[in-house]
């Protein structure tokens, strides 16, 4: 009877880990002589990474990632245009504490958004909160928080995060409005978050796509002040499959 109360209190008390394994632990010090201490410590070493875990699920949840691209599987000898050193330096994570942006630019299918997820995922590991949006759905939601006015919301929401991720920018075409909200973006995300970019453009085509060209170069030179600019080309590493 007491031990249910206990195992009651814990799960009262969110120790569900311990209140699992309480029992069997319990048993397992009694076989083998050991000491209370030592099965508390157990019992609390488990509590804590199941904790853990969980924080982790969570933090992937939120990120709202596509596809779940790990650094460690991305297929480098496949892709020449891509130097690993450059990017295992990256995934150090010091371009978090040194708010240093990314931007990759290159073709289709090169692998662009597989490293900005892996740069991600590795963030999120590590601790870190972020967030991944296709450009077209980012520019789509700023657009529409101009009906109800949630644009503040929304860019506090983006602002926030500690790795924002945008990609294949440039697949879409964008009204002055969403030009104003995303400099906005930008400028509060400035030497405070990173933000990681993936692009098919270079830089000197994002007037055209932007639509302005005195806001373009205000952005472009908070977003390129403190960047690593990652160019790919090399061949497309995404094969068709077999239907």
């Amino acid at each position: 009877m007491k031990l249910e109360e206990l195992e009651q209190l814990l799960k009262s008390l969110h120790l569900h880990r311990i209140a699992e394994m309480l029992s069997e632990e319990l048993a397992t010090t009694k076989k083998r002589n050991l000491s209370y201490e030592t099965m508390l410590l157990r019992l609390l070493r488990a509590q804590w990474q199941a904790k853990q875990e969980s924080a982790l699920n969570y933090r992937i949840t939120k990120a709202k990632i596509p596809e779940q691209w790990m650094l460690e599987t991305f297929p480098f000898k496949k892709q020449p245009g891509v130097s690993k050193r450059q990017i295992d330096s990256l995934a150090e994570l010091d371009f978090i504490s040194r708010h240093e942006n990314i931007v990759f630019i290159g073709p289709t299918a090169v692998g662009k958004s597989g490293l900005a997820t892996g740069l991600l995922l590795k963030s999120l590991y590590n601790g870190y909160r972020g967030r991944f949006i296709a450009a077209q759905d980012l520019f789509d939601e700023m657009y529409a928080s101009l009906a109800d006015r949630s644009t503040r919301s929304l860019l506090n929401n983006l602002t926030k995060v500690d790795v924002l991720v945008i990609d294949e920018l440039g697949y879409l075409v964008v009204k002055p409005e969403q030009t104003n909200i995303f400099f906005k973006l930008i400028g509060e995300r400035y030497r405070r978050k990173p933000t990681i970019i993936t692009t098919n453009l270079d830089y000197d085509e994002w007037t055209n796509f932007l639509g302005n060209q005195p806001l373009t170069d205000a952005l472009l030179s908070r977003l390129r002040h403190h960047c690593h600019t990652i160019r790919i080309e090399g061949p497309p590493i995404r094969e068709p499959q077999i239907q």
